[in-house]
């Protein structure tokens, strides 16, 4: 634990895992994975679930990330590697290029890891995407968040349930025998019903991985918590999206966009 966070302060790498205070850290870095957040930690978006600060960046983009972050996998002997990024709307691709040559350097420094990306969605720019799908990145991802009704009033303006079917889309189509996946929280004040018609959603437009977790509010600021989704709960949404079709389902309280990562990929049963 001491030796990973050592090294990725070292190469000033920001991730995921300790950003967002993820409950899951130990766990994940134990079985040697590791999420990173790319482009800076100032996002241009602003949605209510999310603690990542807003700004403009004003274009600004570290152009030594990807080769930090590859020496750093190398030097912790990861296995499993996600990246994500805030929302870049200043740069002209989105960040999309950034993403791509830092899966081409990842996989160049380090024999045998997989490379799972979690992307925003690029104002829906077709081009940008296929930067993502140029690349040897074993799995592609964007998270829908939450369900139709509740996406304009959680979600920034320039976000949307429909923008993020039509990149789920655009991925599958490219993507040919790679995993599509997306994800969503629960608790925001959704119905079951609603969920089950979000998942019958993503499914239809070739989404074949999807998580489920409970929101936290992560502060005062933030939209409040609904409700605390139970355990059992989670279960049989799990049971039903597995009827529909989907290769793996992850669904917990403490579920996140990258846990069980890993062992979703090698076909493992995660709870």
């Amino acid at each position: 634990m001491r030796t990973m966070r050592d090294v990725l302060h070292r190469y000033r790498l920001a991730t995921v895992c300790e950003g967002a205070i993820c409950p899951n850290t130990v766990e994940c870095w134990g079985a040697r994975t590791a999420t990173f957040m790319l482009l800076g930690e100032v996002c241009t978006r602003a949605c209510r679930f999310c603690a990542v600060p807003t700004g403009d960046p004003c274009g600004a983009v570290d152009r030594s990330e990807p080769d930090r972050i590859a020496a750093a996998v190398g030097e912790l002997g990861l296995r499993y590697v996600v990246l994500t990024s805030v929302d870049r709307d200043d740069l002209p691709d989105g960040g999309a290029g950034l993403f791509a040559a830092t899966i081409e350097r990842v996989k160049a420094a380090s024999e045998g890891v997989r490379v799972e990306v979690l992307i925003p969605d690029f104002g829906g720019d077709r081009d940008a995407l296929a930067q993502i799908l140029a690349t040897d990145v074993d799995v592609v991802g964007h998270n829908v968040e939450t369900v139709p009704r509740l996406s304009p009033t959680m979600r920034d303006r320039r976000a949307g349930y429909r923008l993020s079917l039509d990149v789920l889309t655009a991925l599958r189509d490219g993507a040919g025998r790679r995993w599509v996946k997306s994800g969503l929280m629960v608790g925001l004040g959704e119905t079951r019903e609603e969920i089950v018609e979000t998942l019958q959603d993503l499914r239809g437009v070739g989404v074949d991985r999807v998580t489920i977790g409970q929101y936290l509010r992560p502060t005062e600021a933030s939209a409040p918590v609904a409700r605390f989704v139970p355990p059992t709960e989670f279960d049989d949404l799990a049971c039903r999206a597995r009827t529909m079709g989907y290769a793996s389902v992850v669904a917990g309280p403490l579920v996140r966009s990258s846990y069980h990562a890993a062992l979703a990929f090698a076909g493992g049963c995660a709870p």
